[in-house]
């Protein structure tokens, strides 16, 4: 008798296969506990508390918030599925949080998302699905992946203003091998068609919008409770120098910003540049603005060094689009060549590889850009 392969790849019958499934409380995660119990799979979901809010002040577009643990208890309870919830708020402050504001004070531009995915999410919660002895980790992110020979690529969603491929490069091989993501062959209107047919309380669920711990998306207001020293007065220069006038303090501005520098000029000026050892912010033209050389830190590769050797595309921030450019890897290292203008490029992004294939844009790998 063939065992036929089941729907996550593997040649077992569903009912023999037991799969952690990451539930934050959005229609997302939902949804895919509720396709994988649907399919007859074995399903445990697993909630992640990062971070306390003791004044009350989560909002439904906020992630891994009060009421999105509710909310993924309520659809577990109505699937009839085992469910954890799992406490990581000091994990989660040591290793997103803290990491988020030091990058702000060296005058970057966090992505605590990609952090996030790089820690608790895709490192600890990875650790506990094997602890249960799962066959699978499987997620609601739109990424779509293709498994063959227990080898699993990752590939851009086919719905590009859903995909979360950029928030996954720095995924380990053995992190993507054990990884399913179900939504990424689907648009949103799909998934919330699915949640509401399986009758499940989130299906109208808004989408989480802010990054979680910083309400509003006043990520300064953020850094002052926890490092009101931060905000130290120094000059804002142009690219020659000049002293233009004065700011309250770096962390209230990011390379490629416009607004809020209140200097007047003939044309409108840009934060080109941020020196925190001098605790000043440079501006200039939008022209200025342009980078064809990045330097790349912390590189993680989920492909042979060999392709590198023709041009690639890579995505400086989640909504920008494919660039056409050649990468020079060195260990952890690379140096980039853009063959196309981009413009606002920050130390502390994220830039993440791609090539083109039959199967869609691949993810390569990625690294964080660095001044030097």
């Amino acid at each position: 008798m063939t065992i036929k392969t089941n729907s996550l790849g593997f040649k077992k019958s569903p009912k023999d296969t037991t799969v952690v499934v990451a539930m934050s409380g959005g229609v997302d995660s939902s949804t895919v506990a509720g396709m994988m119990k649907k399919e007859g799979y074995n399903v445990i979901g697993i909630t992640l508390k990062l971070y306390d809010d003791n004044k009350g002040t989560v909002k439904s577009k906020q992630c891994c918030a009060g009421q999105d643990i509710i909310d993924a208890k309520r659809v577990a309870q109505k699937l009839d599925i085992e469910h954890k919830i799992l406490y990581y708020q000091s994990k989660f402050k040591e290793g997103v949080i803290d990491n988020f504001v030091d990058s702000y004070l060296k005058g970057e531009t966090p992505v605590p998302c990609i952090q996030c995915n790089k820690t608790v999410k895709f490192n600890d919660l990875f650790n506990e699905a094997k602890k249960l002895n799962a066959d699978a980790l499987v997620t609601g992110h739109y990424v779509k992946s293709i498994t063959n020979n227990k080898n699993t690529e990752m590939y851009r969603a086919i719905d590009e203003n859903r995909d979360q491929s950029y928030f996954l490069f720095n995924t380990t091989r053995e992190q993507l091998n054990y990884l399913r993501f179900p939504l990424g062959g689907m648009l949103k209107s799909e998934t919330r068609k699915i949640a509401k047919n399986l009758e499940l309380n989130v299906a109208e669920k808004p989408d989480s919008q802010d990054i979680c711990f910083v309400p509003n998306g006043d990520y300064v207001s953020v850094i002052g409770k926890l490092k009101p020293e931060s905000f130290k007065k120094g000059n804002i220069k142009n690219s020659n120098g000049k002293v233009l006038g004065v700011h309250s303090g770096i962390v209230n501005f990011t390379i490629g910003q416009r607004k809020g520098i209140k200097i007047s000029a003939k044309e409108p000026l840009y934060v080109v540049d941020i020196i925190p050892d001098l605790n000043e912010v440079i501006v200039g033209t939008r022209k200025e603005l342009i980078k064809k050389n990045i330097i790349l830190r912390d590189v993680n590769l989920l492909c042979s060094e060999k392709i590198f050797k023709n041009e690639v595309f890579v995505k400086i921030r989640s909504t920008g689009k494919l660039l056409r450019s050649k990468i020079k890897l060195n260990k952890k290292k690379a140096s980039l060549e853009l063959l196309e203008d981009e413009y606002g490029i920050s130390p502390g992004q994220a830039c993440v590889f791609y090539s083109k294939d039959e199967y869609g844009d691949k993810v390569l790998g990625g690294g964080w850009i660095s001044k030097n």
